[in-house]
């Protein structure tokens, strides 16, 4: 699916609910990852509950270009698609990073392991990805279930 046909997917979608669409703009737009902001009259709908709305949201709009893709033969590789709301996702996305970027210096300074609390898998990937390039520390997700949690260990200096 084209950026286009994802915007309108996402209208589509959301206009189901009766919930006024103001904005839609493309935040990042990469190979791998395209990254929608969508502006809400009603934004309390997709992120009470911790955002459970727009999770489901991004959930429904894999799942029909997945579907999409596997009635094509599965030629056409769709890249990630993350729409946000009203800016929800970014502010969690920044909070996750600031948690992750304090609890590193902690493990840099401690010289030791530094254990996160539980996250989902989207929260621990961005741990991951944010922290990959660090030379002295190495990021592993540990634990099962809902107690999966991210474990960042100090390698020293390379």
């Amino acid at each position: 699916m084209n950026r286009e046909e994802i915007q309108n997917l996402i209208k589509e979608l959301i206009g189901k609910t009766n919930v006024n669409i103001g904005e839609i703009s493309v935040i990042e737009d990469t190979p791998k990852n395209i990254w929608i902001s969508v502006q809400v009259s009603e934004p309390h709908f997709f992120v009470s509950n911790d955002g459970e709305g727009l999770h489901a949201l991004n959930h429904l709009i894999h799942r029909i270009m997945e579907a999409k893709a596997a009635g094509m033969g599965g030629a056409q590789l769709n890249p990630g698609v993350l729409v946000d709301i009203n800016g929800f996702q970014k502010k969690h996305i920044d909070n996750i990073r600031a948690v992750a970027h304090m609890m590193s210096e902690r493990a840099r300074y401690f010289k030791s392991n530094i254990e996160v609390d539980p996250m989902s898998a989207f929260e621990r990937r961005i741990v991951h990805e944010f922290l990959s390039e660090a030379q002295d520390l190495k990021t592993e997700s540990v634990g099962t279930g809902r107690s999966r949690r991210v474990v960042i260990k100090y390698i020293g200096t390379v």
